[in-house]
């Protein structure tokens, strides 16, 4: 993935409302926090009950006390209700049934007739209720004391809450955690790798504009996509979202089922014609601010059954039309609904195929859709997507990806930039209407693997060093591939991934491994390419790439800048002034990084170097060859210290580029990137070179 107030101030206000937001859900969080109410268990993340395998529990407060009631099993279980004084009282509790619940394949039984004596301490509904319990238990040789205190403790959210059992007999005590009832409950489908009209997309389009209602309030309804799709890791997420965030998934299998499951969000559907495919598009617009569905004519006799009702029919409507004029139609219609801070282009592949796989966040957000090309000889389509382009908010953000039919990843990105806003791609983007509700952990703090301290050097020797990133972010491509944690390896974030899908972010931040190290991407806060960028928006654009840079522990940022010719034959240089905005911008960063393919950009400034790449490891090349030209590059450039910064296509895994590097032989040493940009600030070897603009 290659990615009229004033900025300053519309940041300045934002910040100012985050902060008050923020404030207010803290305040709300810790009122929240309460043990009261009904409470199931998440089996997955804490001790295993035997046989059971399940617990409800229900706490209440009344006058001087408490109800306790916990349940282990379904159909087949155990009930211990208790209605006890709290204060450090002697409640008495009789025994009536020998069951020892939470471990009944250990030999110990409860003896009938006896008493156990419970002692409660509960303060407030936010503090942990404590009970101190003492009995007698019966083992094979016979009646033995046992002291057991529980511990019911709410948070980390308000709907989470610990169980713990310590006992005198027990070396380690028992853990569970619980949720709320009703709480992180949703459902789970797995799609069918079918995007072709006529051939399985109507059904998949039809699902991924219910997943936008479904979601719309919250995570309700994810997606496990075919093994083919560009971002592979939906299957391990979902089992994150499961072990991690302690979702229950309840499986669906066919589209009727998901309807039933979601009607109560759904006020209707919108016809599109398979005969004309951008209608497919304009009525994803139209869906997300209606509240329906999108259905072809094979499925309307399916919402007749549900009692839904038509919002409208695009059939015959658009026939030999042009696209310039169906959306000009469409915005005409709906664009004064439409939200001003995120647009959909809904491209990437084209004739009979389409991957609307980010649609579901663009309903969500009542967004406008389009596949508009940007390239400036369609002249009718590229002056609509400016218009439209232009009508947006400040820092707003362009979703989604252009088509691959009609224009070039540059054209895309160099409108999108030359308004001051920021692509965020692809039509891929899996789930994000179901991700975005999942929050991080309470107090997770994003730490990056960083292998030099601030202020200390690093001083290199006579060597050739090696340093690799991987393009197009972590969601793409070898996270999940072989190798990864073998080598020093560093990863481009995706950094608006922090407030779009911060449980994602957590998720990539949590499995990282020591020698996976974070970059910040790609020219802004977002795809951004900076010499497009009006000179009075650039500083606005940085500084909003330094939150999330200062938020995710970054330390080296990464440009890259198409606007001026494609990957080899055009001029992907930066000038001295765009440089220098990124220098005095972002004062916390060791180093920036320059290019996709070859660029020919470098500098240093107090000691924080801008390195451009030197070598892009293609995915088709053999190992044997990626060797002879990394030899090649450490002749040409015969002075040592020599800075080779590699850029690996998301295709190869780890385990290839270790592979590579270890054929290099002696002479030559693989290095962290935050040291290796730490040497070659100390010892620069490269000639500053930036670009003359006549």
């Amino acid at each position: 993935m290659k990615r009229k107030v004033s900025i300053m101030i519309i940041c300045q206000r934002l910040a100012r409302i985050l902060v008050i937001l923020f404030c207010a859900a803290v305040a709300l969080g810790a009122e929240d926090l309460t043990l009261e109410g009904q409470w199931v268990l998440v089996p997955q993340a804490g001790t295993e009950i035997d046989l059971y395998g399940a617990l409800t529990v229900e706490i209440a407060r009344n006058d001087g006390g408490l109800t306790l009631i916990r349940t282990f099993g379904g159909g087949r279980g155990f009930k211990d209700a208790l209605t006890l004084k709290t204060g450090g009282v002697a409640n008495l509790v009789p025994v009536l049934d020998r069951v020892f619940p939470t471990n009944v394949f250990m030999g110990l039984s409860m003896p009938v007739g006896s008493e156990r004596t419970i002692k409660a301490f509960w303060d407030d509904p936010a503090s942990p209720l404590r009970l101190d319990e003492t009995c007698d238990v019966l083992g094979s040789q016979g009646k033995a004391p046992l002291r057991s205190q529980h511990v019911f403790r709410a948070g980390p959210s308000p709907d989470l809450m610990t169980y713990t059992i310590t006992r005198s007999t027990r070396e380690t005590p028992i853990s569970y955690v619980l949720k709320r009832k009703g709480s992180r409950e949703a459902c789970f489908m797995a799609l069918d790798d079918q995007w072709t009209i006529g051939e399985g997309l109507e059904k998949q389009a039809f699902l991924i504009s219910l997943q936008g209602l479904a979601n719309r309030d919250a995570a309700k309804l994810y997606f496990v996509y075919p093994k083919s799709w560009d971002f592979n890791y939906t299957p391990p997420v979902l089992d994150y979202y499961r072990d991690k965030k302690y979702y229950t998934f309840r499986r669906l299998s066919t589209p009727e089922q998901a309807l039933q499951t979601f009607k109560e969000s759904v006020r209707g559907y919108v016809v599109w014609d398979r005969n004309v495919r951008t209608s497919l598009i304009v009525a994803f617009t139209i869906a997300g601010l209606e509240q329906a569905v999108v259905v072809d004519e094979s499925l309307i006799p399916m919402m007749a059954a549900n009692g839904l009702v038509e919002k409208e029919d695009l059939r015959g409507k658009l026939t030999g039309w042009s696209d310039a004029r169906i959306y000009q139609w469409a915005y005409d219609r709906y664009g004064d609904r439409c939200s001003r801070d995120f647009i959909i282009w809904l491209g990437g592949e084209h004739g009979r195929i389409m991957k609307p796989g980010v649609a579901d966040w663009g309903m969500m957000n009542h967004a406008f859709f389009s596949d508009l090309s940007t390239k400036p000889a369609d002249k009718e389509e590229y002056d609509l997507a400016d218009r439209i382009l232009d009508r947006m908010n400040p820092l707003s953000m362009v979703m989604g990806w252009h088509s691959y039919k009609k224009d070039q990843e540059r054209d895309h990105v160099r409108l999108v930039s030359s308004h001051g806003l920021r692509v965020e791609g692809l039509h891929t983007l899996p789930n994000l209407s179901f991700s975005h509700h999942v929050a991080a952990t309470p107090g997770f703090v994003y730490r990056n693997h960083h292998n030099i301290g601030p202020g200390k050097t690093a001083v290199p020797q006579d060597k050739v060093y090696i340093s690799c990133i991987q393009t197009d972010g972590m969601g793409l491509g070898a996270w999940h591939e072989p190798g990864r944690g073998e080598i020093p390896y560093a990863w481009e974030v995706i950094m608006n991934y922090s407030w779009l899908a911060p449980a994602m972010m957590e998720y990539f931040y949590s499995t990282a491994t020591p020698n996976d190290y974070f970059v910040g991407a790609l020219g802004g806060p977002g795809y951004v390419y900076p010499k497009a960028v009006p000179k009075n928006k650039l500083p606005g654009l940085i500084a909003k790439a330094r939150e999330m840079m200062d938020l995710l522990d970054l330390r080296v940022f990464e440009i890259m800048d198409y606007s001026e010719g494609a990957t080899t034959e055009g001029n992907t240089e930066l000038t001295e002034e765009v440089a220098g905005a990124f220098y005095s911008g972002m004062p916390g960063a060791i180093g920036f990084i320059n290019g996709y393919a070859p660029s020919f950009t470098f500098a240093v400034r107090d000691k924080r170097p801008l390195i451009s790449y030197d070598y892009y490891l293609s995915p088709s090349r053999t190992e044997e060859e990626a060797v002879a030209d990394l030899h090649e590059l450490a002749a040409v450039n015969a002075r040592r210290p020599y800075f080779l910064l590699v850029h690996v296509r998301e295709y190869s895994n780890v385990k290839r580029v270790k592979s590579i590097i270890d054929k290099l032989g002696p002479g030559f040493e693989l290095a962290p990137l935050d040291v290796f940009v730490k040497m070659a600030g100390e010892a620069p070897t490269f000639q500053e070179r930036f670009l003359k603009k006549r």
